[in-house]
This record gives structure tokens, sequence and C-alpha cells, in this order.
């Protein structure tokens, strides 16, 4: 509103209720503002508490559940350590001689090994 409006607004006013009255609505209006102005404080600070309990409890379960998932990941790199170290231990107490054999060999004449029963037709 620009000031020419204002300036018709007061004089209609006045007209209408007179210049002794002027002063006690001017003081109603001012309460009447400030009454608005604490309520919507008082809804913001209500506001902003609830919303910061709800954050605080929302921070605690995505910690609770971080060291969750953080115990979980070291227990399953516990026991898989666990587990390859005994399938080290368990390969090297397996005899040299079979860690070298291949499986799928049947002839030891492969490794220049005689075979005890082959028979030797040359003498």
């Amino acid at each position: 509103m620009s000031g020419g409006e204002i300036l018709v607004i007061i004089v209609v006013i006045l007209v209408l209720f007179g210049a002794d009255k002027m002063p006690e609505m001017a003081r109603s209006l001012g309460k009447g503002m400030r009454d608005f102005k604490k309520a919507t404080d008082d809804l913001r600070r209500e506001f902003e508490n609830s919303t910061s309990d709800i954050k605080n409890d929302l921070n605690d379960v995505a910690g609770s559940i971080k060291k969750g998932a953080t115990d979980i990941s070291e227990n399953i790199t516990k026991d898989v350590n666990e587990s390859a170290n005994n399938i080290k231990s368990t390969l090297n107490d397996v005899p040299k001689e079979t860690k070298n054999e291949d499986p799928k060999e049947t002839n030891n004449d492969v490794k220049g090994k005689a075979d005890p029963y082959k028979y030797d037709y040359t003498d």
C-alpha cells in the first residue's frame, strides 16, 4: 500500500469511529499483533524441540545400526581369516610328495619312478 492509501484509510476510520476511539483501537491492534507473534514463536519453538527429539532418536538408531554392521563385518573378517589359516595349516601338514603329485597321473614312469608291476623283457 502506498502512503496515499494509508492516509485515506486513517481518514475513514477517524470519520467512522471518532478521534477518541483511535488510541484504543491502536492499542488493541498492537496487542493482537504481539499475541500473534508470541503464538507464532511458541509454535516454531515447539516444532523445533519436537523435531530435534526425533532427530536425536534417528541418530541413536543409525548409530546402533552402524555399530551392529561394524561388529558383523569384523566377525565375518575374523571367521574368514581363521578359515584361511586353518586351510594353510592343513596344506602345510600334507607331505611334500603328495603335494607335488598330479592326481590325474596314473603312470609313475612319467616322473622317472619305476613301476613295481611292470615286467622288464630285456633280460
